[in-house]
């Protein structure tokens, strides 16, 4: 979707018009974690579910308190009143602890709390590369290499034309031809 242009039928479908939205045979979802816990509980090969209930904490401190330190760093002039690097300091408290959590994975193995958090660390750290890789968080850097270089990342990274309610459906590659409805 092109976010400049928000086509009407998605405008009617999601209330608060943000992206992802989700519509399925009996609801709306659009938000992020919600869209991805509703795909897991279908389909969960790699038991990404399966993770300490630490990480619904960790998640929703990065949906949270770090999110909001991102978003005014990145657009402080969206803010009234916000210094850009007292924000970037706020960020970097919870990067901190995130690099020490972090060993290889979050809990040892690929979880979603991973993959609900690394887009975030990726957002932030292209605010300002060179200045991220400087930091004294090796763990956290490796982490984010790792997403970043991994074939399930260019996969997912794919652009496609926007798409309009005439048009035939747009299956992702990572379904497989005979799941489709």
């Amino acid at each position: 979707m092109v976010l400049r242009d928000k086509p009407q039928a998605f405008l009617a479908a999601s209330k608060s018009a943000t992206v992802p939205c989700l519509v399925t045979d009996d609801q709306v979802i659009d938000e992020s974690l919600d869209v991805m816990i509703w795909a897991l509980q279908r389909h969960d090969p790699d038991q990404w579910l399966q993770m300490p209930e630490s990480g619904m904490e960790w998640i929703e401190r990065a949906d949270g308190p770090f999110k909001s330190a991102l978003d005014r760093t990145k657009y402080a002039n969206r803010y009234e009143d916000v210094d850009a690097s007292q924000q970037r300091d706020l960020a970097s408290v919870f990067l901190k602890d995130l690099d020490a959590q972090i060993d290889v994975w979050m809990f040892g193995r690929p979880s979603l709390a991973d993959f609900a958090i690394l887009p975030f660390v990726r957002q932030f750290a292209f605010i300002n590369k060179p200045w991220f890789d400087a930091q004294p968080w090796p763990d956290l850097q490796g982490w984010l290499a790792r997403f970043l270089e991994s074939p399930e990342f260019s996969a997912m990274m794919l652009k496609y034309p926007q798409w309009h309610p005439s048009d035939p459906p747009v299956y992702f590659p990572t379904v497989a031809e005979n799941s489709k409805p």
